[in-house]
């Protein structure tokens, strides 16, 4: 593969991008921070375990919209020799880790459901919706902070996430305090952690898939690969494409390889082809990165074609393992 040195600092939109994703992540953080010691002093004041776990929760949410932060700063860092796509991909890994953790959480939060369905526990009802009051307003805030940013990028969807897990344990906790007033029903509050853990486990384990499925290389799900191959054909001199390889380098950052068969034409002409292939790829696909390979028709009787090179004679066996290699 050709070496790609792209540095997100070379472009103005990006860089702006960069900028807000880091002053959104940083406003979430401050606010979870502050809801998670409010939440830990509530809960030791009104003796409510639903208030200390949420304030658990909350920790494991400032650890994660950390990692988040930190893998959006070495996002921004250029490529080197060694880097050729820079640091892109620790935006995938900080997704699958924050889609990760919430997965444990949501086995923590089933666990102590279960344990209050055999023991339940009484409260200070008016301390606990207070304080989880005050943390639902707190995580709207933060939550509207962060929801046209996590549209952008799986990072920030993994972080807005975890802050949408909080906005609902509070109104988990509120509407369980408020009816548990009314009934006295103290079952109603790990029901609704149930409910709530069925609502997070929905969101994490779609993040995880599409984290595993980028780091795996597949094709992007909002692209189709057959139909991008038949508007290549469709460019005037492309015979036929073999050897294609289409994969996600980060969120909205695609790259696509392919061996490209075109007729015994001028090297002028394969330099036209390969801008309108680009072209294409780029207006139609928002496909950036490209390795294009050309071959010629005369490559069956053992020439290949390249860019720089011009056409050059190998043997067939050659040519089989040029196939083979990519």
């Amino acid at each position: 593969m050709a070496l790609h040195l792209h540095s997100p600092g070379t472009h103005p939109d990006t860089n702006h991008a960069f900028r807000a994703n880091r002053r959104a992540l940083l406003m979430a953080m401050a606010i979870t921070v502050g809801i998670m010691l409010l939440e830990a002093v509530g809960g030791f004041i009104a003796n409510s375990l639903a208030l200390l776990s949420d304030a658990g929760h909350m920790l494991t949410d400032v650890l994660a919209l950390g990692l988040s932060l930190v893998a959006l700063q070495f996002t921004a860092r250029p490529a080197s020799s060694t880097k050729t796509y820079g640091f892109y991909r620790l935006e995938i890994l900080a997704a699958l880790v924050n889609g990760s953790s919430l997965l444990l959480i949501c086995f923590l939060i089933l666990f102590e459901a279960y344990k209050r369905f055999r023991a339940p526990q009484e409260v200070d009802l008016q301390s606990m919706l207070i304080v989880a009051s005050i943390g639902l307003a707190a995580n709207l805030v933060a939550a509207s902070v962060m929801v046209r940013r996590s549209r952008e990028s799986l990072n920030l969807r993994g972080a807005y996430l975890h802050i949408l897990g909080d906005a609902l344990s509070s109104v988990g906790v509120i509407v369980g305090g408020i009816l548990i007033m009314l009934t006295g029903w103290q079952v109603l509050d790990p029901l609704i952690s149930v409910l709530i853990c069925a609502v997070i486990l929905k969101g994490s384990v779609r993040l995880v898939r599409e984290s595993v499925h980028i780091l795996l290389e597949a094709v992007p799900k909002d692209l189709d690969l057959m139909e991008i191959q038949r508007g290549l054909r469709e460019i005037r001199g492309v015979k036929d494409l073999h050897d294609v390889h289409l994969w996600t380098i980060s969120s909205g950052i695609y790259a696509m390889s392919a061996h490209v068969l075109v007729d015994d034409i001028l090297m002028s002409r394969t330099g036209e082809i390969l801008q309108e292939i680009n072209r294409l790829l780029r207006s139609h696909y928002g496909i950036e990165h490209t390795t294009i390979q050309f071959e010629c028709e005369s490559c069956e009787e053992g020439f290949y074609c390249d860019l720089q090179a011009g056409c050059v004679a190998v043997t067939r066996r050659e040519r089989e393992n040029q196939r083979h290699s990519h």
